[in-house]
């Protein structure tokens, strides 16, 4: 009787092994979302800054433990993100979530469709409270350029500061991770920029971004999801 109780013990001992080893094997990837317009709609292209992200996150020990989705459409504004978060985001069930949204709620401003301020921290809040009911991480960034003068010569500049100070100001109040594109940018620009151009360093338009805008933008990113 003794040796069969010793023997249906190591029996159950490899058992609960064998789950422990099969648990390991089937834990789900961290899903880590990008959620914007047309700059991350273009970054899950082949150099652009999710996939960049992606490789530079193959290259580590953390390879093959997350799944990175792309979410971006073009011309979207902050009240398009809410419109769409349930489908795009919330039924995809995601880990992490990156707001990445703001150019064209100041770019369209000029033709009347943009987004007040107002209203831009009224919809960003909405959003983070539907990330954080859901236990989603978000990580918010701050728009990054509409020109590439530097010292704030381009003539939005005004505007990118004010809603980019928005986000810090959310970031803080929700302690949530920031990714301070806008002063990346302005750094680059403030040192790299010798000629004042509109265009051709960061980005192909003043807008969307070039190879090494994607470049800078995946660092930045990747410092924080380190």
């Amino acid at each position: 009787m003794m040796r069969f109780h010793l023997k249906f013990g190591i029996f159950l001992l490899i058992i609960a092994i064998l789950m422990i080893f099969s648990s390991d094997l089937l834990k789900k990837k961290k899903k880590i979302l990008f959620f914007g317009d047309s700059i991350t709609e273009m970054g899950i292209n082949e150099g652009g800054y999710i996939d960049i992200i992606n490789q530079a996150i193959s290259k580590t020990k953390k390879s093959g433990q997350y799944e990175l989705i792309g979410s971006g459409i073009s011309g979207n504004k902050i009240d398009d993100l809410h419109l769409r978060i349930d489908s795009d985001v919330l039924d995809k069930n995601p880990d992490i979530v990156l707001i990445y949204v703001g150019i064209n709620d100041v770019w369209h401003k000029t033709s009347g469709i943009g987004t007040d301020i107002e209203e831009y921290e009224q919809f960003y809040r909405a959003i983070l409270k539907k990330l954080m009911d859901k236990g989603i991480k978000p990580i918010v960034c701050t728009p990054t350029v509409i020109g590439e003068k530097p010292n704030n010569s381009n003539p939005q500049d005004e505007d990118l500061n004010a809603y980019s100070e928005v986000i810090r100001k959310l970031a803080a109040e929700y302690k949530i991770s920031l990714v301070d594109l806008r002063k990346a940018f302005a750094l680059y620009e403030s040192k790299y920029n010798t000629q004042n151009l509109h265009q051709g360093l960061l980005t192909t338009d003043g807008v969307h971004l070039s190879k090494l805008g994607n470049q800078l933008v995946a660092d930045e990113i990747l410092k924080i999801l380190e």
